[in-house]
């Protein structure tokens, strides 16, 4: 099966909180993973998300270290959008 990964930076101007992740974050850049493998048998490349991860600081005191955290992608947009929102 083929396989890829995306990754792109997403920002955030405000606190916010992702589901699954137990702590707020500080605003700021954020790199986000994408894994994708292909659907095998159709006449053109096609893929399917199979797993979304970010990575953040590290809880305390481990904070000079990241961790990257298994996410919805669902539930990233949805924080996003919260973002977005927020009065300036």
């Amino acid at each position: 099966m083929t396989m890829r990964s995306r990754r792109e930076t997403v920002h955030f101007r405000h606190p916010f909180r992702i589901k699954g992740i137990d702590r707020q974050l500080a605003p700021g850049a954020y790199e986000v993973v994408t894994d994708e493998e292909m659907i095998e048998g159709l006449s053109f490349p096609c893929f399917r998300r199979v797993a979304t991860m970010i990575m953040v600081p590290a809880a305390a005191p481990h904070r000079s270290s990241m961790e990257m955290i298994s996410i919805s992608s669902v539930d990233l947009s949805d924080a996003q959008r919260i973002d977005a929102s927020a009065p300036k």
